[in-house]
């Protein structure tokens, strides 16, 4: 488990997602909450949200976030016979399916604003949901089916099997067609992953004249493209590149203003445009 926090704060308070993964099954769930919540408050919602539906868990991987390491979590964990085990210090890839899950749970929250609009957490039930409905190829199944033994029956499976299209109220079409959407954004956003681990182990090299995308970070209270702070696009275009500095910086220059850009480092930028 880990906190996704520094979220755009909504109208509810909330501020971060509480993401909490089955090691085995992989599946995930994503709990709204505020970063002020005291550890009193956290245990309650994972009461109520994770044993009442799962059971208590053998053991608990979690970083050394200071409320997973008070008296009163290790109290609680050791009264439900549940072992914590704190991922390494100053290695916190030790937790590393929480890391990878909140990754795209950021990249579908940002895409989920982009294409609906609204407040983030309005979204979060149906990537939830169609995170968990997704194929995992290291366990050769959709994540409901291995947490469950059986497939889910959902609206978007009934028209994919070629049932009747729903024609009943408005709210379920609009479900059905944003679960559908949801998920191609999740594959794309799985193959994106993919193509970006595969280049980090070769050498990436660009040339004069390559259309590229260049990385931008985060800033406090900075729009971009209707969203702000981690919400924000990653990556902004097109750019192309007009000289190569060095062996890891290169120039580049807006195609959509006179703007240059000196110094830009091998990885602030990625392919395609």
């Amino acid at each position: 488990m880990d906190f996704i926090t520094k979220l755009p704060r909504i109208s509810s308070g909330y501020d971060s997602i509480w993401v909490i993964i089955d090691r085995l099954t992989k599946s995930a769930h994503f709990l709204p909450i505020r970063q002020t919540y005291k550890m009193e408050k956290l245990a309650r919602l994972y009461i109520d949200e994770i044993v009442v539906r799962h059971g208590v868990p053998l053991s608990i991987i979690t970083d050394r976030e200071s409320r997973f390491t008070s008296r009163f979590w290790q109290s609680l964990q050791r009264s439900l016979g549940t072992s914590v085990n704190l991922s390494t210090a100053y290695h916190p890839q030790t937790d590393g399916q929480s890391e990878r899950t909140i990754q795209t749970l950021e990249d579908m929250l940002r895409t989920c604003i982009l294409d609906f609009g609204g407040s983030w957490d309005t979204h979060l039930p149906l990537i939830e949901f169609s995170y968990n409905n997704s194929y995992h190829s290291s366990i050769g199944c959709a994540l409901f089916e291995a947490l469950y033994g059986r497939k889910c029956r959902s609206l978007i499976c009934w028209t994919e099997v070629g049932d009747n299209r729903i024609t009943g109220p408005e709210l379920i079409q609009e479900t059905t067609d944003k679960i559908a959407q949801i998920r191609q954004r999740l594959q794309a956003t799985r193959s994106r992953q993919k193509s970006y681990a595969d280049k980090r182990r070769k050498p990436l090299e660009f040339d004069v004249g390559d259309r590229v995308m260049l990385k931008v970070s985060p800033w406090k209270g900075v729009v971009r493209f209707g969203a702000k702070g981690k919400l924000a696009l990653r990556y902004v275009r097109p750019f192309e590149i007009t000289q190569r500095i060095g062996p890891v910086a290169y120039r580049l220059r807006s195609l959509m203003s006179s703007a240059e850009y000196t110094m830009c480092l091998m990885n602030q930028i990625s392919k395609g445009a």
